[in-house]
């Protein structure tokens, strides 16, 4: 297991509309890049709120670097950064006073390690412009060099590519891309968006009516698919017809 950033055990999780997660099982190698694929409403932001401690599953767990999420919360989450659903920094402040604001729930922070995340974002230049002058496409670059502050492991982002322009979109693919390659970073990523997950990511899986329809590397689907596309909707017609 040391081999795996991620472990989720018969993870599930049903809301009073009988709508939620069910019976997930899934393994994220060190260093992958994990796209979780589905449509709005399928459950990606149930799930990752459930790995990031901020909702409580029915039953089963999620390890994360060998740590149980319900038993060893502060070790699992100890290498992680995340961004679960919308960024909300403070809009009259600048860049740099949300970082220093939220820089104080870690260790070993300084202004050396704010500049980095900033300039490795691209938004250094910018550091002491107020956030409500920001573009979406900024705003959410903050919010992950917020995640990256305390220089994570593993980055577990739901949506970041959400509500961004074509510009915006390569930016955020690039900056995903580097992270990985220089820091080997391991990231799980939720998206409906499914020719930026084609592109960004070295393994997919498809989240469907909050169940998982298979999971496969982005090598092997498109060695035997045409698209990314196309194995979509290919599971999601065989769990049609099951």
């Amino acid at each position: 297991m040391l081999d795996k950033a991620i472990v989720i055990e018969n993870l599930s999780k049903i809301y009073k509309n009988n709508r939620g997660i069910q019976d997930l099982n899934l393994e994220i190698d060190r260093g992958e890049i994990f796209g979780f694929l589905g449509p709005n409403g399928s459950g990606k932001t149930t799930t990752m709120k459930v790995m990031v401690g901020l909702m409580k599953a029915d039953k089963g767990d999620v390890r994360i670097n060998g740590y149980s999420i319900s038993n060893e919360y502060e070790q699992a989450m100890k290498n992680v950064g995340c961004i679960i659903e919308n960024v909300t920094p403070f809009p009259y402040l600048t860049a740099y006073e949300n970082m220093k604001l939220y820089g104080r729930f870690f260790e070993d922070v300084d202004d050396a390690r704010i500049d980095k995340s900033l300039e490795i974002t691209g938004l250094i230049k910018y550091k002491k412009e107020k956030i409500k002058n920001y573009s979406l496409g900024m705003k959410q670059r903050i919010g992950i060099a917020m995640a990256i502050l305390s220089n994570p492991e593993i980055l577990i982002l739901d949506e970041p590519l959400n509500g961004l322009d074509v510009e915006g979109m390569v930016e955020m693919r690039n900056l995903i891309l580097s992270l990985s390659e220089q820091n080997k970073t391991t990231f799980f990523i939720s998206s409906h968006l499914i020719h930026d997950i084609e592109l960004t990511c070295s393994k997919v899986g498809i989240l469907y009516d909050g169940k998982l329809l298979g999971t496969d590397s982005t090598h092997n689907i498109l060695k035997n698919y045409s698209s990314l596309e196309n194995y979509y909707l290919s599971e999601v017609d065989l769990n049609a017809d099951a």
